[in-house]
C-alpha cells in the first residue's frame, strides 16, 4: 500500500513548534521508516551528496562529544550553489529516526524544502531522498535538522546538524580577497528548572514594557501554584567546531 504525503502528516498528528518542524510520533515513524524514499532517484550523479549519521566530534582535546552530524563533521561541508542553476542533492539518513533537512533561506517548493508543516516528506530511516530544487535567492545561507526536538536532547537543533550553503549571485558575484565563514554552535545539552538562565549577556536594551509584562505574567503563573518552566543550558560553546570556552588557541585558528 503506498503512503502519501497526507496519510504521513494525519497519522503524526503534527504539532508545530515555533522555528521547528515536528518529532514524528511512533505512527508517524513507522509509516516515515515503511513509505519509500520518495520519488524514485533520478538516474545520474548527483551535485552533492550529504549523509546523516551519529558520530564523535573533537571541540577540544579534552572535549569529545557525541552527536548527530552532516558527513561526519561539525559543521557539515560547506555547500556551493549557483542561484538560478539547478542542484541535486542526495540525503543519506543512516540513523534510527526518520529525519528533516531544511534549506535554510531558499524560496523553493515545500517538496524539497525540508518542513514537515509545510508537506515535506521526511527522509526515512536508514533510507535516502534525492532533492532536486533551483537554488536562490543568492547570499550565505545554511542547511539544518527540521525536526522538533521537544524533550529529546538528542535530537533536532540539540545536535550537530547544521551546516553552511554559499549561493553564488547568477550575475556580478563581486569582488574580495578571502572568504570567511563562522557556524557558532553549543553543544552538552541540559535542562533546568527555575529561572536560573543569566540574561545579561543578551545584546540589546531592555523594553520596560515588555519587561513589566513579563514578569506579571510570571507573578500570577507562581501565585497558581505553577512551576517554573524548564530551560536549556550548554557545557560547551563551539566557533566552526572548536571549543570557544577550552582551548583559547583554537579561537585563534579558526579554519575558513
Amino acid at each position: 500500500m503506498q503512503i502519501t504525503r497526507r496519510d504521513v502528516l494525519k497519522l503524526g498528528g503534527l504539532a508545530l513548534l515555533a522555528g521547528g518542524a515536528a518529532k514524528p510520533t511512533p505512527a508517524a515513524a513507522s509509516a516515515a521508516s515503511a513509505a519509500p524514499s520518495a520519488a524514485p532517484v533520478a538516474p545520474g550523479r548527483a551535485d552533492h551528496t550529504v549523509r546523516i549519521a551519529i558520530g564523535l566530534i573533537e571541540l577540544a582535546p579534552d572535549t569529545i562529544v557525541s552527536t548527530t552530524t552532516y558527513n561526519g563533521q561539525f559543521p557539515g561541508p560547506l555547500l556551493r550553489f549557483t542561484e538560478g542553476r539547478p542542484v541535486v542533492v542526495d540525503v543519506h539518513n543512516d540513523t534510527n529516526t526518520p529525519e528533516l533537512l531544511h534549506w535554510h533561506g531558499q524560496r523553493i517548493p515545500a517538496e524539497v524544502d525540508g518542513a514537515a508543516e509545510e508537506g515535506t516528506p521526511y527522509i526515512p530511516a536508514h533510507g535516502t531522498r534525492r532533492l532536486s530544487f533551483t537554488p536562490g535567492p543568492a547570499g550565505f545561507r545554511f542547511y539544518h535538522t527540521h525536526v522538533a526536538a521537544h524533550d529529546d536532547l538528542n535530537l533536532g537543533t540539540y545536535t550537530g546538524q547544521a551546516g553552511p550553503v554559499v549561493i553564488e549571485p547568477a550575475a556580478n558575484p563581486g569582488a574580495y580577497d578571502q572568504e570567511v565563514f563562522l557556524v557558532l554552535k553549543e553543544f552538552g545539552p541540559a535542562f533546568s528548572q527555575g529561572g536560573d538562565m543569566a540574561q545579561n549577556f543578551l545584546a540589546g536594551s531592555e523594553v520596560p514594557a515588555l519587561k513589566r509584562s513579563g514578569e506579571k505574567a510570571m507573578a500570577a503563573s507562581l501565585a497558581r501554584g505553577m512551576p517554573h518552566g524548564y530551560e536549556v543550558g550548554y557545557t560547551a560553546f563551539s566557533v566552526n567546531g572548536r571549543n570557544t570556552h577550552t582551548d583559547q588557541r583554537m579561537i585563534n585558528s579558526v579554519p575558513a
